[in-house]
């Protein structure tokens, strides 16, 4: 009697461990698709300096990847659009002068996939975000960090009245750029 339900267990086990979760290594991306082009991000947000860091940051995503290849718009299987909607900035952290010593940095965006040959929108999300948080000097605690490849890749933003805002906005410009490459590659 042991025996048997030993054996049953061991039989649910090893179905259980051989069917998997369903996880894979592999793209959920159709193969039928191998290139694609970025088209330049508009910026439709009040501050200057936005687009170009974050559609580079996107293009060296999908060229370190190399699942898909960047080319122009008459050779690519897939175009990608996207609008820069706002940048803002929220106050978390206020000292004793209420004085705002710690911020969050957003950078508000909508993209869209588009099969080339067909027209066929493949997904679009109005409202993408990449956000971040920094201190001020004020604060005496160091913001002198980059998540992810930002300070790697991505040339820090230069608009912004003080270094740790333009490093805070290439952080969220970064997760963005991240975010949408992701959503590219793995549709599900």
């Amino acid at each position: 009697m042991k025996t048997t339900r030993y054996t049953a267990v061991l039989a649910i086990v090893a179905g259980v461990s051989l069917a998997g979760c369903g996880y894979t290594t592999r793209s959920s991306l159709d193969p039928q698709y191998r290139s694609i082009a970025v088209n330049a991000f508009r910026n439709y947000s009040a501050e200057y300096d936005l687009q170009a860091p974050l559609t580079n940051a996107v293009i060296r995503k999908f060229i370190t990847d190399g699942r898909l290849d960047v080319v122009n718009n008459q050779q690519a299987d897939l175009l990608l659009d996207g609008v820069i909607l706002n940048y803002s900035l929220k106050g978390l952290i206020y000292d004793e002068q209420d004085e705002v010593t710690q911020f969050l940095c957003v950078v508000l965006a909508g993209a869209r996939l588009t099969d080339r040959k067909t027209g066929k929108v493949l997904w679009e999300d109005p409202q993408m975000s990449g956000e971040t948080t920094y201190y001020t000097r004020a604060s005496g605690q160091s913001s002198d960090r980059l998540r992810g490849n930002a300070e790697q890749f991505l040339p820090t933003v230069r608009s912004f009245p003080s270094i740790e805002e333009n490093r805070g906005a290439s952080e969220a410009l970064e997760q963005l750029a991240s975010d949408i490459f992701y959503r590219t590659i793995e549709p599900w």
